[in-house]
């Protein structure tokens, strides 16, 4: 397969385009990307029973700005040894090498979907449109400050968990749900009960941060450790306990909750309770055997763990959406509402047949 090289002023249009920023010697790296060219076209062309895609220039010129700034950087070569046959050849080897391999012949697992089909596509596009849009809203309380950073965490984890899917990795994506489903049952806890429970979860955080020894000043680590001591024995916890009060005692700031009665310090019996969303138990705790490398990471059913990945990716997606509906209206005007709610009416509509579907897939599965 015989490619053509770019000609030079084609090339430089196209360096001037991603390297803003980096200085090259344009003389060298034209004729690094031509090696490189001409070495990806003779593999090409004694390889049999493989079937290569046209090569992407675009993609070799990226292998080779990446690789050539790397050398030069760590000082692996300089730009006089780089003139020299046997400095450029390497260079221009490994640029081929990494393209062939990772471009032309990447490991692929087979998949269910593609990143085409509407269960991905539509959640796809509904995600990259609320996370845009908490780009642009600025809140001005620490509070919403929060609520904001973890509905981007979450949609971002649910990208995350698309992306996985589209590559084949089915049970990678169910015990990314995993994190998310905690983000969610936090945020929940939070906004259920209110700026009390919020303060005690900001306080918290320096707790974790002074447990893990990255608070600066001993003077103030020394003091938070005293504060969480004093803390703890009001709810006769012992020091056994420490780990457990700093990860979940922010719930004691509901004062209407019981320790051992409504509440354990742990994630299932304690936060994901108290969330509402104890019903999701039993699919948390598969997700963490598979999290620990259980059996189940390496002999599982794949299309079960493709559905009932979605299936809940989707339920936490439905909720997670009210939580931005409400924020997204209380930072935005009303004049600027019309585009969101188009886009909830033309597309919430098709992830709720997408989800039914799904669902009645996993249960004509399962019988």
């Amino acid at each position: 397969m015989q490619t053509i090289i770019l000609n030079k002023d084609s090339f430089l249009k196209i360096i001037s385009l991603i390297s803003k920023d980096t200085k090259v010697d344009e003389d060298i790296f034209y004729e690094l990307y031509k090696a490189v060219i001409e070495s990806i076209s003779e593999v090409m062309s004694k390889t049999e029973g493989f079937k290569f895609t046209p090569v992407n220039h675009l993609s070799v010129i990226l292998y080779c700005l990446n690789e050539y700034n790397f050398a030069l950087n760590n000082k692996l070569v300089n730009i006089e040894k780089l003139k020299d046959g046997n400095e450029f050849s390497n260079l221009a080897s490994i640029c081929a090498d990494k393209y062939l391999t990772n471009e032309q012949l990447s490991y692929k697992s087979s998949s269910y979907l593609n990143r085409f089909n509407p269960p991905i596509s539509t959640l796809s596009l509904y995600l990259n449109f609320t996370l845009r849009t908490l780009n642009e809203i600025h809140a001005t309380d620490q509070y919403n400050n929060l609520i904001s950073d973890m509905l981007k965490k979450a949609f971002s984890m649910g990208k995350c968990i698309l992306e996985l899917v589209i590559d084949g990795f089915e049970t990678e994506a169910f015990s990314t749900w995993r994190t998310l489903h905690e983000n969610e049952c936090i945020l929940t806890c939070l906004i259920k009960n209110g700026e009390k429970m919020f303060k005690a979860y900001f306080r918290h955080i320096t707790y974790a941060l002074a447990y893990r020894g990255q608070i600066p000043s001993k003077e103030e680590t020394d003091k938070i450790f005293l504060e969480i001591k004093e803390n703890m024995k009001k709810h006769d916890l012992k020091s056994k306990d420490m780990k457990k009060y700093i990860e979940y005692g922010y719930l004691f700031s509901n004062e209407n909750l019981k320790l051992n009665e409504d509440f354990k310090l742990n994630f299932r019996d304690g936060v994901e309770k108290v969330a509402g969303l104890s019903k999701y138990s039993k699919v948390y705790e598969m997700s963490s055997e598979i999290s620990h490398s259980s059996p189940l990471l390496l002999y599982s059913n794949r299309e079960y763990y493709f559905l009932i990945t979605l299936i809940n990716l989707y339920e936490t997606f439905f909720r997670l959406e009210n939580i931005f509906d409400q924020f997204y209206r209380h930072f935005t005007k009303k004049e600027v509402w019309g585009q969101y709610y188009l886009l909830k009416e033309t597309y919430l509509k098709q992830l709720r047949i997408i989800y039914s579907n799904l669902v009645k897939r996993l249960t004509k599965k399962s019988n």
